[in-house]
């Protein structure tokens, strides 16, 4: 059992997800399935067309089962999601678990806030230019929950308080990660 956040700007998840010495990355059956399938939700997940900074997408490969969880914002996000994994080769069984967060206008608000507090610091604006930010800002009835992964202790705890310095905030729970920690 393996459960993968989708941090997608990084490089640091090549490790978890390089190919064994000697195989292909495109064919499953010449390595693990666990591993070969993993790649694949990865993969398809990352190239959903709406999945964005304000989105968090995990999931669990159990066997020929994903299970999908994490928070977006737009609800066909989270059908799509379900489709795409569904059509994987190898995939039985989608359980999906995805939270749709809400879509108040004070929610989007704060994201927005959110977005240029974090990224506005210029130790963390090398995060922002990438095709999906690594900072993932999720905003659920004025909570903030910061995920994904950054490249130190320090950018973790700046983008944190930068979060916690929004007004209109009920609480920040800051779960970034460190890479490589």
């Amino acid at each position: 059992m393996s459960l993968f956040a989708l941090v997608l700007a990084l490089p640091l998840a090549g490790a978890t997800f390089a190919a064994q010495p000697g195989t292909t990355e495109t064919s499953p059956s010449s390595m693990p399935s666990d591993t070969w399938l993993t790649k694949q939700v990865r993969h398809q997940l990352i190239l959903l067309p709406y999945y964005d900074v304000f989105d968090n997408l995990e999931f669990r490969v159990e066997g020929s089962t994903v299970t999908l969880m994490g928070q977006v914002v737009r609800p066909d996000l989270k059908d799509d999601a379900t489709a795409t994994v569904k059509h994987i080769e190898g995939v039985t069984q989608v359980n999906n678990q995805i939270q749709v967060l809400s879509l108040s206008p004070m929610d989007w608000s704060i994201r927005r806030a959110e977005y240029r507090a974090i990224y506005s610091k210029p130790s963390l604006e090398i995060y922002r230019n990438r095709s999906v930010p690594p900072i993932h800002i999720i905003v659920d009835h004025g909570h903030v929950t910061l995920e994904g992964v950054v490249a130190n202790e320090n950018d973790k705890n700046l983008a944190g308080i930068a979060a916690n310095q929004v007004p209109y905030v009920f609480s920040v729970t800051n779960n970034l990660r460190v890479e490589n920690t």
